[in-house]
């Protein structure tokens, strides 16, 4: 019989004439493989963004943001064992894109103790991509900080002023990935939430919210980057906090999910705008490599198959930590007060707190977003890309058949993902129920 091997990024498969047999690891992905961002050399990383992404600066720029549940536990109780200002149990995505490149976590900016030698995260919680101001004037009140994406890019200036001589900044900054956003969720959010807004008024906002993130764009560009992510917003229909507060006797309101259509489809409208304005600056500046992060379908797929990523199949859309009413969420009893329970096991959990996701659904997004982008980013070793081999990343499967040239799923047994092999123009599907006819013939020699 011919064997032929099939090297993946953490399995070995044996393709024989009838069936491949997966040697099932124990363990998660490994953040820091040789597949991950270290390929890039990226020897900095700045971070712009809200409470998606901040890692402690709203705690630290003022007393409300201090005295917030924020700073103290249950967040942070997962993995630090204190809270540290992010919005979650544990690490967030930033964190294990920070893992990913081989660096240390980013320090907030305001962290005046703080190492910035590998980068500075400028992101902050409550945060919007329109000024306060702006907000203001189009009747849209805003929350908790003034800390704007304008506020924050003049932070950036700040600091490069701080630890770079100006004619160093091109070569300081060429290594570095600039992450800007994701920025301008919580622009809606204080428009529907907030301000009461409808969705057809809060879609007049795109263009302009689009606009400020491509300024900041440029601005780091003229710094100096080189590599910049922008990401879109996650599916906010699907969150507990839009599914309480709008929740509604009207089955056709709600996907099949059960998630609030209308919410997501704002969500795409401005992921489409956001995803335009990148291509329009692509052109602008060809020796930029910029590239969209896409949280919309990084959430919806681990969404689908939650079930065998290990999350609980009742609590899907319920957080962790919270209280009341069918999605346990309330406005006017948050993670963090006295009377709000936490769940025994937040690794079952994809939302932490109703608003925020928790360790272990910001993991295997972020595992889901590095394999993504990791392509688009340009930073391959080109000797790996000229390899003859498929490098997937397949995580707790079993036995698969191969029916002719086609590789067929039989069963599907806890987790696993499904990625797009490197060196090749095309990618697979993350979705196992249509890998069939992608990996039609082996690229290796048989007998290798």
């Amino acid at each position: 019989m011919v064997t032929t091997q099939i090297l993946l990024s953490l399995l070995t498969v044996t393709l024989m004439s009838s069936s491949i047999f997966l040697l099932l690891p124990t363990t998660h992905l490994d953040l820091s493989n040789a597949n991950s961002l270290k390929n890039c050399g990226f020897d900095r990383i700045y971070q712009f963004g809200d409470s998606i992404s901040d890692t402690g600066n709203f705690i630290r720029e003022s007393e409300a943001g201090a005295a917030s549940s924020f700073a103290k536990l249950p967040y942070g109780q997962t993995f630090f064992n204190k809270a540290t200002g992010r919005c979650s149990n544990g690490r967030l995505m930033i964190d294990y894109f920070a893992m990913a490149a081989d660096l240390p976590f980013l320090n907030p900016y305001l962290n005046t103790n703080g190492d910035f030698r590998h980068g500075a995260n400028f992101a902050v919680a409550g945060s919007t991509a329109l000024s306060v101001e702006v907000l203001v004037n189009k009747s849209i009140p805003t929350m908790s900080t003034n800390s704007s994406l304008s506020v924050q890019i003049d932070w950036m200036s700040t600091h490069f002023n701080s630890i770079f001589h100006k004619r160093d900044y091109v070569e300081k900054l060429k290594n570095s990935l600039f992450m800007v956003g994701e920025i301008g969720g919580n622009d809606y959010n204080y428009a529907l939430i907030e301000g009461g807004k409808t969705t057809e008024e809060a879609k007049s906002i795109v263009p302009e919210v689009v606009r400020a993130i491509m300024d900041v764009v440029r601005r780091v560009i003229h710094y100096g980057a080189v590599r910049v992510v922008v990401p879109g917003n996650f599916p906010v229909g699907c969150f507990p906090i839009y599914l309480t507060v709008f929740q509604t006797n009207d089955s056709a309101a709600y996907d099949e999910h059960y998630c609030l259509k209308q919410f997501n489809e704002l969500v795409m409208y401005y992921n489409d705008h956001l995803q335009q304005a990148i291509e329009e600056l692509k052109h602008e500046y060809p020796n930029a490599v910029i590239v969209y992060g896409d949280y919309y379908n990084a959430f919806q797929w681990l969404l689908r198959f939650a079930p065998h990523l290990g999350f609980d199949p009742s609590s899907f859309l319920k957080p962790c930590c919270g209280t009341g009413g069918d999605y346990n969420f309330s406005l006017t009893k948050c993670c963090g007060d006295p009377e709000v329970e936490v769940c025994p096991n937040p690794n079952q959990r994809i939302s932490w707190d109703g608003v925020h996701l928790t360790q272990e659904a910001y993991k295997i997004l972020a595992e889901w977003l590095i394999h993504d982008i990791l392509p688009e980013l340009q930073c391959f070793d080109k000797r790996k890309e000229t390899e003859k081999k498929y490098h997937l990343f397949v995580i707790f499967a079993v036995v698969i058949h191969a029916e002719g040239k086609a590789v067929v799923i039989e069963t599907i047994w806890e987790r696993r993902n499904f990625y797009m092999p490197i060196g090749f123009t095309g990618g697979l599907p993350r979705s196992p129920d249509l890998l069939a006819g992608h990996l039609t013939e082996s690229p290796l020699e048989a007998g290798t």
